[in-house]
C-alpha cells in the first residue's frame, strides 16, 4: 500500500508553504502524482431591502479570483520540473468550500492541508481541517502552518477501540512504514487497563505483519484523554500523531470531539486524521 495520489489543498489569503513543502516531500518520497486545490467564496453582504450592491459583489468575486490564480502560482511553483503528474483544481462559489474539496477527494488517497489556530473564525469564507476530515472520506494530514520540514522519524498512534481508529491506522500505513519509531498509545481506566493493553498487543502484532515495528503504551487515565495524549506526544517529541476523528453533523455545524479539536491547534507536530 502506498500513496499513488496527493491532494495538497491550499488556503486563500496565505503563502500555504508549510502545505506545499509537506506536499512536496511526500510526493518525492511515494512519487505520487499531485493534485493541488483551492476554493473561494465572495463575502456576502447584504443592503438595504434585501438587495446585494452589485458593484460590491464583482469586487468580491475578483478578488477571489485572484487569490485562486495566486494560490495556483504558488502551486505551479513549488512543484516546476517534478517528474509526475500535477493537476490544479478551483472554484468561486456560493456554496460550501468544504464539500466542493470532499467531492474532489474521490481522485486522491490522501488530504495535505494547512492549519492555523485562525482557521476556526474564518466562517463560511473559510475551509478548516475538521470540515474536510468528517465530509471527504479520506485521510487528512493536518500541517501547522510553522512547519518547515516535513520529520517522519516518530509518530504516535492514538487507539482507540473504535472504527475511527481502525479506519485512522490503516489509512497512515504509508506513512508508518516510513517511521523510525511508533508508539500505539491507549488511555484508559485503571480497570480496563489489562484488556486495553491486550488490545494495544493485537494491534501492534497487525503492524508488524504489513513490516511496521511498534511498541505499545496503555496509559491510566489521568486528565482528559486529549490532554493526556498530548503531554505523551510532547514527551515522545513525536512529529507525527495518528488518530480517528471523532464529529458529527449538527444543525449543519460540524463539531468535533476533543481529541480531534485539539490535534487540530497544535502548533508542535502534524497530525493524521480520519474518519
Amino acid at each position: 500500500m502506498t500513496y499513488q495520489t496527493l491532494m495538497v489543498h491550499l488556503q486563500l489569503g496565505r503563502s500555504n508553504a508549510a502545505a506545499l513543502q509537506t506536499a512536496s516531500e511526500l510526493a518525492e518520497r511515494f512519487h505520487a502524482d499531485v493534485i493541488g486545490i483551492a476554493a473561494g467564496q465572495p463575502t456576502q453582504t447584504i443592503y438595504g431591502q434585501g438587495y446585494a450592491l452589485l458593484d460590491f459583489l464583482n469586487q468580491e468575486h475578483e478578488k477571489v479570483t485572484k487569490e485562486i490564480a495566486d494560490a495556483e502560482a504558488a502551486f505551479r511553483t513549488a512543484f516546476k520540473g517534478y517528474p509526475k503528474s500535477i493537476e490544479w483544481r478551483s472554484m468561486v462559489t456560493m456554496g460550501s468550500l468544504s464539500a466542493y474539496i470532499a467531492g474532489e477527494a474521490c481522485s486522491a488517497d490522501i488530504i495535505i492541508t494547512e492549519i492555523a489556530p485562525s482557521d476556526f473564525y474564518e466562517g463560511p469564507i473559510g475551509v478548516n481541517a475538521g470540515e474536510l476530515i468528517l465530509q471527504s472520506g479520506r485521510p487528512v494530514l493536518a500541517v501547522p502552518v510553522a512547519t518547515k520540514k516535513m520529520k517522519m522519524e516518530r509518530m504516535l498512534v492514538g487507539w482507540k477501540d473504535t472504527r475511527e481508529a481502525r479506519r485512522a491506522i490503516a489509512d497512515a500505513l504509508p506513512l508508518l512504514k516510513q517511521a523510525e519509531q511508533v508508539t500505539v498509545v491507549g488511555i484508559a481506566a485503571e480497570k480496563e487497563i489489562v484488556t486495553v493493553t491486550k488490545r494495544l498487543k493485537e494491534v501492534v502484532d497487525w503492524l508488524k505483519r504489513h513490516g511496521v515495528s511498534a511498541e505499545y503504551l496503555a496509559s491510566p487515565s489521568k486528565d482528559d484523554d486529549a490532554t493526556q495524549l498530548m503531554s505523551i506526544a510532547k514527551k515522545r517529541d513525536i512529529d507525527i500523531v495518528i488518530a480517528g476523528a471523532y464529529g458529527h453533523s449538527r444543525l449543519r455545524e460540524w463539531v468535533l470531539g476533543g481529541v480531534t479539536n485539539n490535534l487540530l491547534q497544535r502548533a508542535d507536530f502534524c497530525s493524521l486524521l480520519s474518519h
